[in-house]
């Protein structure tokens, strides 16, 4: 990570700790293979189209979030893979041929925010999934937007991790 990639202050990293009912390596595999992903990304309600993905340092997850009378296409760049421990990518809303775009419903919002995200195993057999974001190449506008909207994304991924416990509660039977 280079300095311009550091957060600019601590209070605009929007962190996310959750544990979970599986080892590192499955929680690996639900996380960064297609057809797993498919079954539990994006917000309660949505339905995934996975357009492609490219699992390697520089490569592209390249995802469509299909909502009732749109589609919200958004990208991964993938920068430091470390199976099953870390990953660290870059996401954008973009367009469905993967250019970034402005979010469709909060303009000021960054075009390129990093999410770096590591899986510890816990005493239990269960792994913690602790995942840290922010704004990368930002105004200091569109990193108070970003940093204004840390509640709203504890919510969403609160849904959005209910899926996947229940995808890898699914899994187990």
């Amino acid at each position: 990570m280079t300095a311009a990639d550091q957060p600019a202050s601590p209070s605009e990293v929007f962190v996310l700790d959750r544990v979970f009912d599986a080892s590192p390596e499955l929680l690996w595999a639900v996380l960064t293979e297609a057809e797993h992903i498919g079954q539990w990304f994006g917000p309660a309600g949505t339905k995934l189209i996975v357009k492609s993905l490219d699992f390697k340092p520089g490569g592209v997850f390249l995802y469509g979030m299909g909502m009732p009378g749109m589609i919200m296409w958004g990208k991964w760049v993938f920068r430091e893979i470390d199976a099953p421990k870390s990953l660290s990518y870059v996401v954008s809303f973009c367009n469905e041929d993967g250019v970034p775009v402005r979010h469709p419903m909060a303009p000021l919002w960054p075009l390129e925010v990093l999410a770096v995200q590591t899986l510890t195993p816990t005493a239990d057999g269960k792994t913690l999934l602790a995942s840290r974001s922010w704004p990368i190449n930002a105004t200091a506008e569109e990193r108070a937007v970003f940093t204004a909207g840390h509640a709203s994304m504890q919510m969403g991924f609160g849904g959005t991790f209910a899926q996947l416990d229940a995808y890898l509660a699914s899994l187990k039977k």
